[in-house]
């Protein structure tokens, strides 16, 4: 593949890059911008939202018929490293999980009546939406097959029960997307199904306590005792649950790394500007031979995982499943944001580990980043699995 972006492309990236070093970064600079959570409350979002909007440049990943941008895949991962230049980036422009992953499954499997229902106000910023899948064990966690939340059919419509738990944005979504058992085949067993706040038979029985920060709505533990759905709200038909994750997760799962490569450079980007003035012992710490070679070991990393998330992504352009190169990316940028935060922790001393930048916001949430969408370890199965099922031809070109 060639890595030039196309012009129309470059000058979309351009434009998200001065609009977030206009609009976005100075918000992290006042704490009143901090929720309890950690997060922007969603009052000093909007008007910032609003700009977006005004400006072109909202949800980068939707369908341009429902309120996006409808870019390509490729184009993605030039914006949302941009937009998460600042924590609060790709919130602002609208490209952050969950909904960031929810729109792009609607918009590829939902039917008209679905996409208007179910998508356009995700689209649009009127509401808030999150996927239901994760189990308190023994039930479903990287092996959704595990899945113990079931749905029996009645008539017209299917009746839920069960508990699920780190739903990530659960807290005041409006739009929901439950994987359920409809039966015990092992890979038609699930199904996806849409649902709506008010809906009864569904309560959330608590925001789990994390490391923080948080995403809007937290991470929830939901019981589900008698929901009825429609059998119009179930999503592609009964029994596709998995492919249903499948479609959605590989592509959520890049832009994971995405936005996570923007975080990175950010890091980066702090460190620099901190070695290049502090002096120690009377030589600038820039120019101390070690602290070159932290940061051009994070450098080094952090490119790595730029040319494996662009590469992957050109696979999903091409339409591949890419679930290996996806993978890949998956753990390369997972540790090099880890790293990345920590280094610029280290060179910035008691500064970094303070409140006064926000080096140690994206450390605590970095740690999930080998964990969420598929712990590193699983994705590293896979590549083992793909490397043992292709032999020498795993490392193929095209």
């Amino acid at each position: 593949m060639d890595f030039t972006l196309p012009p129309e492309i470059e000058d979309i990236r351009l434009r998200v890059r001065a609009f977030i070093e206009e609009h976005v970064l100075p918000l992290e600079a006042d704490p009143a911008n901090f929720a309890d959570h950690e997060n922007i409350p969603p009052d000093r979002l909007a008007p910032v939202r609003a700009k977006a909007k005004a400006a072109g440049l909202w949800a980068p990943q939707a369908p341009k018929d429902y309120g996006g941008m409808g870019l390509p895949m490729v184009a993605w991962a030039a914006v949302y490293e941009e937009a998460a230049r600042s924590v609060f980036g790709p919130l602002a422009i609208h490209c952050m999980a969950p909904d960031d992953g929810n729109m792009n499954l609607v918009a590829k499997v939902g039917t008209p009546a679905q996409k208007d229902w179910f998508l356009r106000p995700i689209v649009e910023g009127k509401v808030r939406s999150s996927i239901v899948m994760t189990e308190p064990a023994p039930g479903s966690g990287s092996d959704p097959t595990m899945m113990l939340t079931t749905a029996e059919k009645k008539n017209d419509r299917y009746v839920i029960r069960g508990r699920k738990w780190f739903i990530t944005g659960a807290d005041g979504a409006g739009h929901f997307i439950l994987l359920a058992r409809t039966s015990n085949d092992k890979r038609r067993g699930l199904t996806a199904f849409l649902y709506h706040k008010d809906q009864p038979g569904w309560r959330i029985v608590r925001r789990i306590p994390i490391m923080g920060p948080e995403e809007h709505g937290g991470h929830c533990e939901i019981e589900y005792d008698g929901l009825e759905i429609p059998a119009e709200n179930v999503l592609m038909t009964e029994g596709d649950g998995l492919r249903a994750t499948q479609i959605r997760l590989g592509p959520a799962r890049l832009t994971h790394c995405m936005r996570w490569l923007g975080f990175a450079k950010r890091c980066m980007e702090i460190a620099q500007e901190y070695v290049e003035r502090r002096e120690s012992f009377g030589v600038k710490l820039a120019d101390r031979e070690s602290v070159q070679i932290k940061l051009g070991q994070v450098a080094h990393q952090i490119q790595i995982g730029r040319l494996l998330t662009m590469h992957a992504a050109w696979k999903l352009d091409q339409g591949s499943r890419a679930r290996k190169e996806v993978s890949m990316a998956k753990v390369q940028v997972a540790d090099a944001l880890h790293n990345a935060a920590d280094v610029a922790i280290q060179l910035n001393g008691a500064r970094g580990y303070s409140t006064d930048t926000i080096l140690e916001w994206i450390y605590r949430y970095a740690r999930q980043a080998r964990l969420v969408d598929g712990a590193s370890e699983v994705h590293e199965m896979v590549m083992a699995r793909f490397m043992r099922e292709e032999g020498r031809d795993f490392w193929k070109w095209g």
